[in-house]
């Protein structure tokens, strides 16, 4: 099998990447033998298969822990303009405790429920101790893009 390096013109958003990290990219080009043409591609990886030494990818299909996934925890940072997590799951008679640390003021206001924090500046905390299962939608109103949610299990 021979190979040939040759420049390619990229997609819009490969190029435009290129461009933003000031390289050029040269694409190698397998080629059957004898032929001149392109050989065929190898089929994408999939399961679990190792892409780089070290790293797996997901199987398709698996849930991948994100901000939208609850998570079990009894903390949430107020940091760059949102609640992280986003959602969390905890048992009833549990204490949340919301800190900010961005730089601006913010609030922890339940949209329809208990509780609403004073406004809280860089470096002070805010704990409610939910007692009744449910969910708790709640946002900054400073800022009331910035939502969230605590769901409460018995």
């Amino acid at each position: 099998m021979r190979h040939f390096t040759t420049s390619l013109a990229l997609p819009a958003v490969a190029a435009g990447i290129a461009l933003l990290a000031g390289t050029a990219i040269a694409v190698g080009i397998m080629t059957s033998p004898g032929t001149g043409t392109p050989a065929a591609a190898a089929p994408a990886p999939r399961g679990t298969e190792q892409m780089m030494p070290g790293m797996a990818m997901p199987r398709a299909g698996t849930p991948v822990a994100g901000q939208d996934a609850p998570v079990a925890t009894n903390t949430i940072a107020i940091q760059n303009f949102a609640f992280s997590p986003t959602t969390v799951t905890v048992k009833a008679g549990s204490t949340v405790t919301w800190t900010n640390r961005d730089q601006d003021a913010h609030t922890v206001t339940a949209m329809a429920g208990p509780f609403h924090s004073p406004t809280l500046n860089t470096g002070q905390s805010f704990p409610y101790t939910f007692t009744t299962p449910g969910r708790y939608d709640y946002l900054c109103t400073v800022h009331p893009f910035m939502t969230a949610t605590v769901v409460v299990t018995p």
